[in-house]
C-alpha cells in the first residue's frame, strides 16, 4: 500500500485528534439535551405526583379523591400536547381508577422498580416515563398512584438530534481534513524548499541556501541549521580543494627539479665533480620532498579531533633542552646565542610526543628565520594555573598583514624575498592543529626585521 505523504500524514493525525475532540463535544451536546429533556419531564411528573397526593384523602385502610367529579372534568378529558396518564391501585395493586385518557389501557406496575423512582416504560408500544408512588396511612401502604407522561416528543427530539450529529460528523471531518491539508502544505513549505535546495546541491555547487521562513519557529531553526551546515561543508570543501592544489604544487616542484637535473646529467658525459654536485643537489631535493610528505602525513594523522592522547607528567624544561639539542648543528653554524630563562622546573601534564613536535616546529622556524649571530630566547613562567612558554627570536620577522594567515597550510610570508630559506608552509599548520588537540593557547606577535614572539599557554 502506498504510504501517505508527509503533508497528508500531518492532516490525518490532525483529523484523528479533531475527530476525538468533536466526538466528545457532540456526545456532550447530546447528553446535555437528553438530560435537559428528561429533567424537564421528570419535574412535570413529580409536580403531578405532588398535586395528586394533596387531593387524596386516606380513611382507615382505604383512600379516595377529595374532588373526584372535578378531577374527571379537568384536563384529563381534553386532548393535551403531552398528556398525563394517571392510575390508582389498591394495596393489592388492583386498579381502583384511572384517568379517562387511558381508555381501555392500563399502566403496568413494575415490581422490580423501587417506589418513587422514575423509569421508562411502554404504553401501546409508545415510550412513556412513569413513577410508582405508594399511598400511606401512617406507616401502612393502602394503595398506589401511578403517573406517566409520554416520551414520544422527547424521543423524536433526541432521535433527530442524534441523526443530525451523525450526518454532520463525517462532513465536518472531511471539510477539516482538506483545511488541515491546506494548512499543513503551507506549514511544511520550508521543507519543500529544503528538498529543492538539496536536489541542486553537489560538490560543484555548494552556493545554494534554503530561504528562511518569515516565522521564527522550529522550521526556521531547522533551515538556519542546515544553511550553517552547508556553510561549514563549503568551507571544508574549498579548503580541501586548496590543500590538494597546494600539495600537488609543492610535491610537483621538487620532482620537477630532480627530473630536470637528471635529464641534464645524462645528456652527455660529465666529470666526477659535476656528477657529485648534481647528485647532491638531487639528494637535497629528495630530502625536501621526504620532509614535505612527512608533514602532510602528520597533518592527515591529526585531522581527527578524537586522536587518542597519551598524557603524562612532563618536565617542560627537559623537553625544551631535548629539542634544542637536535638543532645544535644549525645553532653552531649560524652562531646563534641561546638564552634559556628557567627559574625552576615546570611540571605539566601533556602528550610528550605531540608537545615535542610543537616545540620542534616553532624552534626550527625561529632558527631558520634568524640571521647569523642573532639571539633566541626561551623563557618559562607561571600565570593563572598555566605555564607560559615564550619563544623569542630576533630574526627577519613577519609582516603584520600576514599574521592572520600564518596558520594556513602552505602559506609562507614573503617567501619570494627570501628564496634561500627553504620551507613547506606546513609547520605552523601542524602546530595549530596539535595545540588545539592539547588545549594549548598560542599567541604570535611579530615585526619585520625585529623578530617574532610566540607564547604558548599550557594547562
Amino acid at each position: 500500500m502506498k504510504k501517505l505523504s508527509f503533508k497528508n500524514r500531518l492532516a490525518f493525525h490532525y483529523i484523528i485528534t479533531t475527530a476525538l475532540l468533536i466526538f466528545v463535544v457532540f456526545f456532550t451536546i447530546y447528553s446535555i439535551v437528553k438530560f435537559s429533556v428528561y429533567n424537564h419531564l421528570n419535574n412535570d411528573i413529580l409536580k403531578e405526583v405532588e398535586n395528586h397526593l394533596n387531593e387524596i384523602e386516606v380513611q382507615d385502610n382505604n383512600y379516595r379523591l377529595i374532588h373526584l367529579t372535578e378531577w374527571n372534568e379537568r384536563e384529563h378529558n381534553t386532548l393535551d400536547v403531552n398528556p398525563v396518564f394517571i392510575e390508582f391501585l389498591d394495596s393489592q395493586k388492583k386498579i381502583k381508577g384511572k384517568s379517562p385518557n387511558l381508555k381501555n389501557e392500563s399502566l403496568h406496575f413494575n415490581s422490580e422498580i423501587e417506589n418513587n423512582q422514575l423509569f421508562d416504560s411502554k404504553l401501546l408500544q409508545n415510550k412513556i416515563r412513569q413513577i410508582q408512588v405508594p399511598i400511606y396511612n401512617k406507616t401502612k401502604i393502602v394503595g398506589y398512584i401511578i403517573i406517566a407522561m409520554s416520551l414520544e416528543d422527547a424521543s423524536i427530539v433526541l432521535h433527530n438530534l442524534s441523526q443530525t450529529l451523525i450526518i454532520v460528523y463525517p462532513l465536518i471531518l472531511l471539510l477539516l481534513f482538506f483545511i488541515a491539508r491546506f494548512i499543513a502544505g503551507r506549514s511544511i513549505k520550508p521543507i519543500t524548499s529544503i528538498i529543492e535546495t538539496a536536489d541542486v546541491i553537489s560538490k560543484d555547487n555548494l552556493k545554494s541556501r534554503i530561504e528562511l521562513p518569515q516565522t521564527k519557529d522550529e522550521l526556521y531553526v531547522l533551515s538556519q541549521t542546515i544553511n550553517n551546515l552547508l556553510n561549514r561543508i563549503e568551507t571544508v570543501v574549498e579548503r580541501e580543494k586548496q590543500f590538494t592544489s597546494d600539495a600537488s604544487h609543492e610535491l610537483r616542484t621538487p620532482l620537477t627539479v630532480i627530473k630536470g637535473t637528471l635529464e641534464v646529467l645524462i645528456r652527455k658525459p660529465r666529470t666526477q665533480e659535476e656528477y657529485q654536485e648534481k647528485i647532491n643537489y638531487c639528494v637535497t631535493e629528495v630530502n625536501r620532498l621526504n620532509n614535505l610528505v612527512d608533514q602532510l602525513l602528520m597533518l592527515a594523522r591529526f585531522e581527527d579531533q578524537n586522536q587518542s592522547l597519551k598524557k603524562e607528567n612532563l618536565v617542560l624544561n627537559a623537553v625544551i633542552f631535548e629539542v634544542l639539542s637536535r638543532f645544535s648543528t644549525v645553532i653552531n653554524a649560524k652562531n646563534i646565542k641561546i638564552i634559556t630563562d628557567f627559574d625552576k622546573e615546570f611540571t605539566i601534564v601533556s602528550d610528550q610526543y605531540l608537545l615535542a613536535v610543537i616545540l620542534n616546529n616553532l624552534i626550527s622556524n625561529a632558527l631558520k628565520y634568524s640571521n647569523p649571530n642573532d639571539v633566541l630566547t626561551i623563557r618559562l613562567s607561571q600565570e593563572n594555573n598555566k605555564v607560559q612558554c615564550h619563544i623569542i627570536d630576533t630574526g627577519i620577522g613577519i609582516a603584520t598583514a600576514d599574521l592572520q594567515n600564518i596558520f594556513h597550510q602552505f602559506f609562507r610570508s614573503n617567501a619570494t624575498n627570501h628564496p634561500e630559506i627553504k620551507g613547506t608552509g606546513l609547520g605552523l599548520s601542524i602546530v595549530k592543529k596539535l595545540t588545539s588537540l592539547l588545549g594549548i593557547e598560542i599567541e604570535v606577535s611579530s615585526q619585520e626585521n625585529l623578530g617574532t614572539h610566540i607564547i604558548l599557554s599550557i594547562p
